[in-house]
């Protein structure tokens, strides 16, 4: 059997199955393994925010069995990192991020995700954690397929980019013309 060269675009359907197998593999992983995980990646926020002070940091709320963050959020906000929430306000937009600490008052976007109710103070965020479906060796993150990051990342000036993955993600993938790469990834190893 043939190997397809490395340059060869996949077609849309080998994402999309590398996307599901890949979601699967992490829902499939026992809750506790994944909070074994969960501590350690956070640790690795921790000590990189301690070592490179960023002003403001998008953080995400986890669904679909994300690497879970929150317990750093408050020694975050307490350090003096304005933390933001993202959120979709166009689908064919960059992700805009709202000011948001521990204890405001939440709402959910149109996907069920929380955000906070205020939507008035946008802030662009000096870096961004960033949730990976799955990854490659050239920091190239593979996410849900909607292209937000992709956007967010294509403006100026653009925040630095932090891949958030568990290491099972790490996976073979080419790249498309819109896919920007992470400056750093970020998993439990």
């Amino acid at each position: 059997m043939t190997q397809p060269s490395p340059s060869a675009k996949p077609p849309p359907q080998a994402r999309a199955h590398l996307r599901k197998s890949l979601l699967d593999q992490r829902r499939d992983t026992v809750a506790a393994q994944r909070q074994v995980w969960d501590e350690k990646i956070t640790a690795k926020v921790m000590d990189w925010c301690l070592q490179k002070k960023p002003v403001s940091l998008g953080v995400y709320w986890p669904i679909q069995a994300e690497p879970d963050l929150r317990s750093c959020y408050i020694k975050l906000q307490e350090s003096g990192i304005q933390l933001a929430l993202p959120l979709v306000q166009n689908k064919a937009q960059p992700l805009i991020f709202l000011a948001w600490g521990l204890g405001d008052s939440m709402s959910t976007d149109e996907y069920g995700i929380p955000v906070p109710a205020q939507r008035e103070h946008i802030i662009q965020p000096a870096a961004l954690l960033i949730p990976c479906v799955g990854f490659n060796l050239n920091n190239f993150r593979l996410g849900y397929g909607g292209g937000y990051y992709d956007r967010t990342l294509a403006v100026t000036p653009r925040p630095q980019a932090i891949g958030i993955a568990y290491h099972q993600g790490l996976a073979v993938f080419s790249t498309e013309a819109h896919d920007l790469a992470m400056d750093l990834i970020i998993t439990e190893k």
